[in-house]
This record gives structure tokens, C-alpha cells and sequence, in this order.
């Protein structure tokens, strides 16, 4: 990836051909050119590090004769006389006279002066030069660099998978000429031109897929250069204390960690997991005259699954994610619901603070919340950026969206209270109670299904989810401790119990059909079967679990608590 701004140098080279040299300190000049050179002397007036050539230019050069320079023995002074630049060098892209001084949080944008007045100038923003204080010690660079290692090294993956396709595909398409030379042989001149076009097929094929796979392998390599000179390039800013262009370095790092090529190209990849055979065409074998095709490139992928369906076995913990705001009326949350969007933010639902919550992947914080009339409930992601909120006291479904900020777009009212939502198949099913029921309805909230829950007490709250058909729904019983399945019909087809199955609430359709249900009462977390045969526990709590929710893309589980001001993150490999 291009970075703006200071020309390019390969660094990591240089400094890795370098890094069996004994060098406590670099020229810093030299630096800047991709060459790693022991330091002679320090310029205290230049504030760098000076190798030999450097050395003897200032004391030859009018302009740098009387600066103070420190030798090789008297490098231990300079930790006195050395200070942090705070100072930004880059020029603007927009206005190109103009230096980067500025960043944006919310727009996660660069900018000059005149790009915060122009384009920013209702937002808070950031004042680099006072900003990047202390940023070279402080943990947010750790983290990028820990991060831009992990993209790297997901990027080595994707491209070892590219590299092995490759050699599959070629690997078929040599299987392929083989047969077809072999059965030409066995017939005469006459179909020569159906051979032609048998082999112009496979190789139209091999051709194609080859483009998918350079596709990817293009993707892998700029992505993998694009961090390697991030990596140098920032390693370079910390070692020259340049800490403007570093903290300027680490925001465009946050973008290239953000971004999806690598998913998609992974996504992309997954066409390419074919295997080619050649079958005969078993009349040509017989009637040699009959004007017929040479045969076919048959794909015996296209009756495999091509999506690969994901399995949670595991449930190990990854950490806790504090979701409480400053301006919390409360003095605890309680998230009784969590969705994950595409924009690679998590919504929750603080039913406690009566707030919508906007919590970012990236920096673990909540970035934006929303307060409404009533406590919401659940969440329910309907498309990209739209999610309906469920609000039982005022019967009502919020649906709302996350544009350039949170914001409501319509209302659904209801004639009951509606607590748990799931969204499947361009539906909404919503768990009520006064009475216990389950309500379908559209996206325009027109009611298509409407079937009681009488097997339920009044008194306690349902938690719902729908079977990826849609033909079953799963209703979490905590007044008997026990998940039952309902057809559109309103018949139960299923029950499910264990020993410590206490106070099941949130709950979850995994891919491969199966369920995941937290507890209430004893902070399990229960795997169960889609048939509501068996089932096992994933983890245990001491706290008060109420709403989950999985990611498959992340490969990570959420649990979120009533009266704690925590989300759990749990990793599922």
C-alpha cells in the first residue's frame, strides 16, 4: 500500500541485512535513505545521531560548523539533551502546501488546518504536535505493530493457499490434456476440430481461474509490502523520535488493518477450489461420424458445499471489554443485547442506561451510544447498516442505522410487549410477552405470523432463534429450565434439559444448526443440538449471563452481563 507523503524507502531490507551489526545507534540521516550506519557522533543542535560521512559534512558545511557535537565516548550525555520532535513534516494530499496537523476520531481522518475547517469543523478533534506526546512509549503503538504483524502473517497464509491452488489447477488441467490426447488417439482425423475445441475449453478454464488466483496473489503481495514499509517505516519514525510522522504512520497503520482485501480475496479464493476430470463422451465412442462435442470439462466441485460451515467447539476466554460511558445515569450496565455489523462495530443493547451502544472492534471502546424514551431490549441486524431494537415497555421495534452516526429511522408498534428478536429470511420474529407469544413480521413491520406461547409462564422472559430455514423456532423456557422447539404452527416438537441448564436466556443458531444458550442463574454456557438430543457445557461463570452472540467471520462469541459493565470475548479455535 502507498503511503503519502515522504518518499518510500525498502527499510526492512537494510535493516535486517544490519541487525547482526553490534549498533547501539544508527545515522539518523542515513536513516532516511534506507542505509543502516553505525553513529560516529550527535549533533545536540540537529538533535541526530551522525555516522562518519555525516560527521565530517557539519564540520566542513558554513551553516553546520558551529553546532555542538558530541562524540562516540559522550553518548551518554545525550539522554539529557535529547527531546522528543513533536513536530509534523507531511504535506497535505488535499492541500498540498499545507502540513497534516490535525486528526479526526470520528472520521478516522489526516488533515491539514485547512481540511478541519473546511470538512471537520463540527467535530473534536485532534492536535497532533500535542497529541503524540509519549505515543513511541505508549501501548497504542505496541498494539499496531502486534497488529500489522498478525495482518502479515494472515496475508503469508492467504498466499500459501493461493500458491497451492495454483499448482492444483495446473496439476488438473495436465490430467485433463493426458485423457483427451489419450482418447484422440483412439479416434480418427475426422474430429479434429472438436478436439480443438475440448482443449480450448480447458484451457479457457485454467486461464480464467488462474486470473482469480493472480487476483489474489497481487492482493497478498501489496498488502504484505504495504505493512512490511509500514513496519520499517514507523520503526524508522520511533528510532528517529520523529513522533508526529510516527503517530501520522500509526493512524494510517489502524486504516490497513481495517480493511477487507485480505477477506475478500479469501472469499474470492474459495472459486477456485475445483477439481477438473475429462469424461468421455461415451456415444463418440461408438458412432465416430456422429457430429458431436469431444466431451466435457466436468467440475466435480459443483456438488460440494461451497461455503465452508464453521463448528464452535471451544470456547476459550480473549478478554473483557469495559462498556460503561461517562455518562451512564447508572452505576452499572446491563446488556441484554449484541449484534455484530459489517462496518466491524458491535451495537448492544443497555437495557439498564436505557442506551443503544456503538463499540468499536479495533480500539475496544465504546465510540458513539444512543439514549431512547425506554429501555431497549434485543438487537437484530436486518441489512448492512440497519438493525432493529426491540423496546418492550412502550410495545414498540426502533429500527435504526449506522450512517455517519446512530440514528433512528422508523417505528414498528405492536400490541404486546416484545423482548428477544431475530431477523432471518427477511423476517422479524419477536418474542412477546401479556401474552407469551411469538409475532412474525416483515420488514415493514406488517404482521405475517402471529402463534402463543402457552407452555410458557407469564412471568418470565422468552428469548428466541429462528433455524436457518425458518421451518423451527427455539424458545428459551427458564421458567422450566428447558429449551423447546416450536414449528410455525405453534406445535413443540422438541424439549431440552440438563442439570445445569438454570435460567436460560440469550441464545444463538450456530452454522452447522446447532445452539448456543447462556444462563442466568449459575453463568453456564450450554452447546446444544438442533434436535434437542444432546448437549454439553462450553464454559462456566459465576456472573449473571444474559445476552450472546457469534461472530463467524472473527471467529469470536460475545456475552454480555446484567449489572456488570463488561462484554466477555470469548475465542472459538
Amino acid at each position: 500500500m502507498a503511503v503519502s507523503g515522504r518518499k518510500q524507502v525498502d527499510l526492512l531490507g537494510s535493516v535486517a541485512a544490519g541487525s547482526a551489526e553490534d549498533f547501539d545507534h544508527c545515522c539518523e540521516p542515513c536513516l532516511t535513505t534506507g542505509q543502516r550506519i553505525e553513529a560516529h557522533g550527535f549533533c545536540v543542535t540537529c538533535q541526530e545521531y551522525l555516522c562518519k560521512t555525516c560527521h565530517d559534512v557539519h564540520r566542513k558545511t558554513k551553516v553546520l560548523r558551529n553546532h555542538q557535537i558530541l562524540q562516540r565516548y559522550d553518548f551518554d550525555k545525550i539522554q539529557t539533551t535529547r527531546k522528543s520532535n513533536n513536530e509534523c513534516s507531511e504535506m497535505c494530499q488535499v492541500h498540498k502546501k499545507e502540513i497534516i496537523k490535525f486528526y479526526c476520531p470520528s472520521h478516522h481522518a489526516l488533515g491539514c488546518n485547512d481540511c478541519i475547517t473546511l470538512g471537520h469543523r463540527t467535530c473534536k478533534v485532534d492536535y497532533i504536535p500535542e497529541k503524540c506526546v509519549g505515543v513511541a512509549d505508549g501501548k497504542e503503538f505496541d498494539d499496531v505493530m502486534k497488529k500489522l504483524g498478525e495482518k502479515l502473517k494472515e496475508a503469508s497464509e492467504i498466499s500459501k493457499k493461493a500458491t497451492r491452488s495454483r499448482s492444483n489447477i495446473n496439476d488438473y488441467n495436465k490430467e485433463i490434456i493426458k485423457a483427451i490426447s489419450e482418447f484422440r488417439k483412439e479416434i480418427n482425423d475426422r474430429i479434429d476440430l472438436m478436439q480443438k475445441d475440448a482443449l480450448n475449453n480447458a484451457e479457457e478454464i485454467k486461464s480464467n481461474t488462474n486470473k482469480i488466483i493472480q487476483h489474489v496473489l497481487d492482493t497478498c503481495e501489496n498488502m504484505i509490502s504495504g505493512i512490511k514499509c509500514l513496519q520499517s517505516s514507523l520503526h524508522a519514525s520511533r528510532s528517529t523520535h520523529q513522533d508526529g510522522q510516527l503517530y501520522i504512520g500509526m493512524k494510517k497503520a489502524e486504516s490497513t488493518l481495517k480493511s477487507d482485501e485480505l477477506f475478500d480475496a479469501e472469499q474470492t479464493l474459495l472459486h477456485t477450489n475445483m477439481h477438473y476430470s475429462f469424461q468421455r463422451n461415451s456415444e463418440l465412442e461408438t458412432l465416430l461420424c456422429a457430429r458431436m462435442v469431444f466431451g466435457e470439462i466436468v467440475d466435480h466441485s459443483r456438488h460440494e458445499p461451497s461455503k465452508v460451515t464453521k463448528t464452535v467447539d471451544h470456547l476459550i476466554w480473549k478478554e473483557n471489554i469495559n462498556v460503561k460511558t461517562l455518562s451512564d445515569i447508572k452505576a452499572n450496565c446491563g446488556i441484554s443485547g449484541c449484534a455484530v455489523l459489517d462496518t466491524n462495530e458491535l451495537v448492544l443493547a443497555d437495557y439498564i442506561n436505557k442506551k443503544v451502544k456503538l463499540l468499536s472492534k479495533e480500539n475496544k471502546l465504546v465510540q458513539e451510544e444512543k439514549a431512547l424514551d425506554s429501555k431497549p431490549f434485543d438487537i437484530a441486524v436486518m441489512t448492512q447498516n440497519q438493525f432493529a431494537v426491540s423496546m418492550p415497555k412502550i410495545q414498540e421495534i426502533v429500527v435504526m442505522t449506522k450512517d455517519d452516526k446512530l440514528s433512528c429511522v422508523r417505528s414498528i408498534k405492536v400490541d404486546r410487549e416484545c423482548y428477544d428478536i431475530d431477523f432471518n429470511q427477511d423476517c422479524l420474529y419477536v418474542a412477546c410477552l401479556s401474552p407469551p407469544s411469538v409475532i412474525v413480521l416483515n420488514t415493514q413491520g406488517d404482521i405475517l405470523n402471529t402463534f402463543p406461547l402457552q407452555f410458557l409462564s407469564p412471568d418470565y422472559i422468552p428469548y428466541i432463534a429462528v433455524s436457518k430455514d425458518s421451518k423451527l423456532l427455539y424458545i428459551s423456557d427458564n421458567c422450566n429450565n428447558s429449551i423447546v422447539s416450536v414449528s410455525l404452527q405453534g406445535e413443540v416438537t422438541g424439549t431440552y434439559t440438563h442439570t445445569d441448564l438454570k435460567g436460560p436466556r440469550g441464545m444463538l443458531m450456530l452454522d452447522d444448526g446447532s445452539l448456543l444458550v447462556c444462563c442466568y442463574n449459575n453463568g453456564t454456557i450450554h452447546k446444544v443440538s438442533g434436535y434437542l438430543k444432546q448437549g454439553k457445557i462450553m464454559y462456566k461463570d459465576e456472573d449473571t449471563l444474559q445476552a450472546i452472540y457469534y461472530s463467524s467471520r472473527y471467529d469470536e462469541v460475545y456475552v454480555g452481563y446484567n449489572g456488570l459493565d463488561k462484554l466477555k470475548v470469548f475465542d472459538t479455535q
